[in-house]
C-alpha cells in the first residue's frame, strides 16, 4: 500500500485517481483549492506551509493541480506562473525534504504548441517526445517550465520524477466555435480519439503505471493519448483527405457515423504518438478509435464507465455567452 497526495483532487484528472487509488487499497490525501468529496486538505500549492502540512509519510505524489488553458482568457500572466511553476516548485522542494520517493506530474501536449500546426501543403505533424515544444501561451510556457523543475530536482536532489503530457481528456464542449458548429459534441470527441484524445481511464491507468516506473526511469517524458491506426506514411494524405485514410485502418465507422448523422474532419494536422509510453512503461490503453466505433455499434456510450461517473466540472464559476470559456 502506498502513502500517496493527489494534487487538484477536486478536477477531473485528480477525483479519477483519487477514486482509484482509494480502490485499490492506498492511502490517499487529496489537496484542492476547491473543497469536495475527495479533498481532504483545502488549499493552495502556492501555500508552501500548506504542501508541508500534507507530505509527510508520503512516498509518492500525483500532481494534477494547475491552471489549465480554459483560464488563459481570465487569468493573469502572474497568476498561472504562481500556480504552475512557484505551486510546482513548493511541491518539488518540500517532497525532496521529506524523502517522498517519486512524482508523477500531470503535464499537456500544450506545450508542443506551434511545433504542431505544419506550414500549408505540408503532411500533418508526427508528434513524438522527439518534438521540441513551441509553447504558444502562458500556460504552455509554464508547463514545460515546471517540467524542467522536475527534471532539474531528480538531477539534484535524486528524486523520481515522471511527466506524463496529456492529450485531451475533459468533457466539456470544445472552446472552438467552428468545431461546435460542425459536429456533435459527441462526434468532435471520438474524431479526437484517432489523434488528440485520451480516456480518463486510459490517463489514470498511464499515472499508476509511471508511479510504479518511477525509481527504474528517474526522470523520463511521456506522451499520453489513444493509440492511433495512422503510419507515418498516412501523413500527407491525412492532412487533405483524413476519411479516406481512416477508412483505411478502421472501415467500420463509416457506417456507424452515416447511422448517427455523423461525419469525420476532411483533414488531421498533426498525431499525437503514445509508442514510447506504451513501450518504456508497458501502458496499454484500452479506448482507440476502433473499441469506441465497436461501443457504439452496440449502442453504448463511447466512453468509459470512469469517465462517465467522473462527469464535466466545468473551469469556471460563470457563464460565457460564447463557448464553455473565453478563448485568449
Amino acid at each position: 500500500m502506498m502513502q500517496v497526495l493527489v494534487t487538484g483532487s477536486s478536477g477531473h484528472l485528480g477525483e479519477a485517481l483519487v477514486r482509484t487509488l482509494r480502490e485499490l487499497g492506498h492511502d490517499v490525501t487529496g489537496l484542492d483549492v476547491v473543497a469536495g468529496p475527495f479533498t481532504n486538505h483545502t488549499g493552495s500549492i502556492c501555500d508552501r506551509a500548506c504542501v508541508a502540512g500534507c507530505m509527510n509519510g508520503v512516498d509518492t505524489v500525483f500532481h494534477a493541480a494547475t491552471l489549465h488553458k480554459p483560464h488563459v482568457g481570465t487569468h493573469s500572466r502572474q497568476e498561472f506562473v504562481d500556480v504552475n511553476i512557484t505551486g510546482t516548485l513548493n511541491l518539488l522542494e518540500e517532497a525532496a525534504r521529506a524523502g517522498v520517493r517519486s512524482i508523477v506530474f500531470t503535464s499537456t501536449t500544450s506545450v508542443f504548441g506551434d511545433a504542431l500546426v505544419p506550414p500549408a501543403g505540408a503532411p500533418a505533424a508526427w508528434v513524438t517526445e522527439e518534438v521540441i515544444p513551441l509553447p504558444k501561451n502562458i500556460y504552455g510556457v509554464t508547463k514545460a517550465a515546471a517540467e524542467d523543475l522536475c527534471r532539474l530536482f531528480h538531477r539534484n536532489q535524486g528524486l523520481s520524477c515522471v511527466v506524463l503530457r496529456t492529450s485531451r481528456f475533459f468533457p466539456e464542449e470544445d472552446d472552438d466555435r467552428t468545431v461546435r458548429e460542425a459536429y456533435a459534441d459527441a462526434n468532435a470527441k471520438v474524431n479526437e480519439i484517432l489523434f488528440r484524445r485520451v480516456d480518463i481511464a486510459d490517463a489514470v491507468s498511464a499515472h499508476l503505471l509511471a508511479a510504479e516506473q518511477a525509481s527504474r526511469i528517474g526522470f523520463g517524458r511521456y506522451i499520453i493519448s489513444a493509440t492511433t491506426p495512422f503510419r507515418p506514411e498516412d501523413l500527407p494524405e491525412l492532412r487533405t483527405a483524413a476519411p479516406a485514410v481512416v477508412r483505411r485502418w478502421v472501415p467500420e465507422y463509416e457506417a456507424e457515423y452515416r447511422r448517427r448523422g455523423w461525419s469525420m474532419m476532411p483533414g488531421i494536422d498533426r498525431v499525437y504518438v503514445n509508442a514510447r509510453a506504451r513501450e518504456e512503461l508497458g501502458w496499454r490503453p484500452s479506448h482507440d478509435f476502433q473499441t469506441v466505433v465497436r461501443r457504439l455499434q452496440a449502442g453504448e456510450d463511447f466512453r468509459s464507465p470512469l469517465a462517465r461517473l467522473v462527469g464535466a466540472k466545468g473551469y469556471h464559476a460563470e457563464q460565457f455567452a460564447d463557448g464553455p470559456y473565453p478563448v485568449a
